[in-house]
């Protein structure tokens, strides 16, 4: 939090993550901190969010079918 506390205003993130803006409190079990820490993740963002087939998945079943 400290970290992205301090450059929020002064830099640009990109975060990936599998999880919904709101699974984040159960994840950080904190949902005082999860809410700070979206407030200024989201703050001036774009969300792209993508659906469809895994391609890391479909390799994966090449990998394990040998």
């Amino acid at each position: 939090f400290n970290f992205v506390n301090q450059l929020y205003e002064s830099t640009s993130f990109i975060i990936t993550t599998n999880k919904m803006p709101a699974d984040w409190a159960k994840m950080l079990d904190d949902e005082v901190l999860a809410t700070a820490l979206l407030d200024r993740l989201l703050f001036r963002c774009e969300v792209i969010s993508l659906a469809g087939k895994s391609y890391r998945m479909e390799n994966r079943k090449t990998i394990f079918a040998s």
